[in-house]
């Protein structure tokens, strides 16, 4: 169960934006994986803060978050940054520069990654429910996601249209910057991310109206989703290059569609095959018969032959779940129930007992079986 992301960053519900940007970077700085190398539960803490800083930082995401909980997330397509990028992001916005070293390495004691070309978009994971029908036979859905686009205006450049970029003074278009470290044991260079472009190699003067600069824009998509006949409850569809737009106009993340088959009121499913129970009648048990009995598409008939017993099952074949792979489908069982009626009348009753007196050792072989048997038991052990 997931935790809650209030809980996570040790703030209240009514926490504004500079509580937990504030709460964020305490804790982050406090378990990231450079400061603690090999310690998995830091990791996960990590992890932990990172996506409930993207959640809480981002006022759509949050108000999803409050009214839906975890599972309107990602009912709703919203992706998930690499939990490192968005340490290194918001840091990079805080002290003006980049993770790879400078003041920012010798004050919390790590390097972090020095990523400077385009990076993968975050993938986007989406809960799908679909009826049992619709899992045997396929199914065409549309669904709507949030997801982050590269900026139309500005055609991903994040400069205003007819304005260029300017390289960037202090590395030079180099994207990276070079310094030099006196210590007792001599003089260390070391490269990092350009602090003024964030490792662009150049800035932007005039920043797109649209995006503010960032290259992207968030957009809501309507999607259709080919769901193929067979598959089951908790499979996976990756739509590649679904997901959000990659930073530096890197490439899109996945859509992962998760799907979950609802329970069906009729039949359960187990593997390619389905199961149904169906109640008759003692004198259709008996005497045998024709009944109605449902599958996928509508109903058929079954022969029901005389003296079936309680409990006894009939396949009919390929009425069941379409093959994922090939072509065919699995089988139907059904299992009949005898029911036994309840309420009698007098005249029901007297009926029943003129039948029960009617009976035979041939007419109830079972019970002639077990009389035999539970009589030998009693001489066995001299209780006859």
């Amino acid at each position: 169960m997931q935790r809650d992301y209030y809980e996570i960053l040790g703030v209240n519900r009514q926490a504004d934006a500079l509580e937990i940007k504030k709460a964020y970077r305490r804790l982050a700085v406090k378990y990231h994986p450079d400061k603690n190398p090999g310690n998995p539960e830091a990791e996960e803490k990590f992890k932990e803060l990172a996506e409930a800083f993207e959640v809480l930082s981002n006022d759509r995401k949050r108000q999803v978050y409050d009214q839906f909980g975890h599972d309107g997330l990602k009912g709703r397509g919203f992706g998930f940054h690499d939990p490192g990028d968005i340490f290194q992001q918001f840091m990079g916005a805080a002290f003006g520069g980049g993770m790879g070293g400078g003041i920012f390495g010798d004050i919390f004691g790590f390097g972090g990654r020095t990523r400077s070309g385009p990076m993968q978009g975050a993938g986007i994971d989406y809960e799908m429910e679909i009826s049992l029908e619709e899992s045997a036979f396929g199914v065409e859905k549309k669904i709507k996601i949030f997801r982050r686009e590269s900026c139309p205006h500005c055609d991903g450049e994040g400069t205003e249209p007819g304005t260029d970029r300017t390289e960037c003074g202090t590395c030079h278009g180099a994207g990276r910057i070079r310094q030099a470290r006196r210590t007792f044991l001599g003089v260390f260079t070391t490269e990092a991310v350009c602090p003024t472009c964030q490792g662009e190699g150049s800035i932007i003067k005039d920043p797109c109206r649209e995006c503010g600069g960032s290259r992207s824009v968030e957009r809501e998509r309507e999607v259709t989703v080919k769901i193929p006949p067979g598959v089951d409850d908790g499979s996976v569809l990756r739509m590649r290059g679904g997901g959000e737009v990659g930073t530096r106009n890197g490439p899109p993340g996945d859509l992962n569609i998760y799907l979950r088959v609802l329970p069906h009121p009729v039949f359960k499913r187990s593997g390619d095959d389905i199961y149904c129970e169906v109640p008759i009648s003692f004198p259709l048990a008996a005497l045998g018969g024709e009944i109605r009995v449902p599958i996928l598409k509508g109903h058929t008939e079954l022969k029901i032959p005389p003296g079936t017993q309680n409990g006894e099952s009939f396949r009919l074949r390929g009425q069941g779940i379409s093959y994922l792979r090939g072509s065919g489908r699995g089988d139907e069982h059904v299992q009949v129930v005898v029911e036994v009626p309840t309420r009698l009348n007098k005249d029901q009753r007297e009926l029943l007992n003129r039948l029960e007196e009617s009976f035979s050792d041939r007419n109830r072989p079972l019970h002639h079986s077990f009389s035999e048997k539970f009589h030998d038991f009693l001489n066995k052990h001299g209780m006859g």
